[in-house]
């Protein structure tokens, strides 16, 4: 792989991490990482699992009872790369403040290029960084997210960071499944934003403009609420032990995912969403994506819900 990057990277770490980088040195990098782009004009918010870990540090226990911790691609290690939004009008900006970090660059391949992306090495090997800019190309569903990394630091709002993950058709993951259960532990929905609120109302206005996210979207959703609610019967389907999850953290959880849902269909819809609906699932709604987390066909619901046809 030497010859996709711009300079030589080997991986060194201390002994005492045993070849597990610890979840500490991913969000000490991820700040201090923020913090010295803020200083030269760079805007750089975190996303992803990171991303809402951070934003949920209070409830780290309920991620522990999850499973959510220590269940990245190397065994025992929960992430291996720390994903990013910029601008793009900062795009040489900000190859200039990695390199000027000692990252090593991957050179751009037809997937990096066409996805509006760039990828980072660490200068010792630990992890990567993916870098998109300013939208969510990646994606089943493309979030557009300029003008909108103000508003939060050093991640992007808690509402994207949910759209980010119902945003998945062909890779919704265990761990995506439980982002979004400890996101909406932490987190209240409510119709007005707040800083620290999913906001329900942008993302009802969002999807009423795109029946196909919509739809996917609100599939998911309604996957989430039956999940939390058939805990006891599911959640040892991926490593959740049902004793572990109180009954208050299961009302809270469907109630929040009831009252986005019951916002998200009062919201009037497009006439090009409701055009669209009437195709329905007969054609693709979605971007296909791969990733390798997929499991099965359609995610990880194929592989849990299996009642379901």
């Amino acid at each position: 792989m030497a010859w996709l990057l711009d300079k030589e990277i080997k991986r060194k770490m201390p002994e005492e991490w045993k070849g597990i980088v610890p979840t500490e040195v991913f969000i000490q990098e991820a700040e201090k990482l923020v913090e010295d782009a803020k200083k030269e004009g760079v805007i750089l918010r975190i996303m992803g699992g990171l991303g809402i870990a951070m934003h949920s540090r209070e409830s780290r226990d309920f991620a522990v009872k999850l499973g959510r911790t220590g269940a990245g691609v190397v065994k025992g290690q929960e992430y291996t790369d720390i994903d990013f939004m910029s601008y793009g009008k900062q795009r040489n900006k900000v190859k200039e403040f990695f390199g000027e970090f000692g990252y090593a660059k991957r050179r751009a391949t037809l997937s990096s290029a066409a996805s509006n992306r760039q990828i980072y090495y660490h200068p010792k090997g630990w992890f990567y960084i993916d870098v998109f800019f300013d939208r969510l190309i990646v994606a089943n569903h493309p979030i557009d997210l300029k003008r909108r990394l103000e508003l939060d630091y050093p991640t992007i709002t808690v509402t994207d960071m949910l759209l980010e993950k119902i945003q998945m058709w062909e890779a919704f993951s265990a761990k995506d499944l439980k982002d979004c259960l400890l996101l909406l532990k932490v987190h209240n929905v409510k119709e007005k934003g707040e800083k620290e609120s999913i906001d329900a109302s942008y993302i009802a206005k969002l999807l009423s403009q795109d029946w196909g996210f919509w739809y996917t979207a609100t599939t998911n959703l309604q996957k989430l609420r039956k999940f939390i609610t058939e805990i006891d019967e599911l959640g040892p389907e991926i490593g959740i032990d049902p004793k572990q999850i109180e009954k208050k953290d299961i009302e809270e959880i469907a109630q929040r995912i009831e009252t986005l849902l019951n916002i998200i269909d009062k919201q009037s819809k497009s006439f090009g969403w409701k055009m669209r609906s009437r195709v329905g699932t007969k054609k693709r709604w979605y971007e296909p994506v791969e990733r390798p987390e997929t499991v099965g066909g359609f995610g990880i619901w194929d592989a849990i819900l299996k009642e379901e046809g």
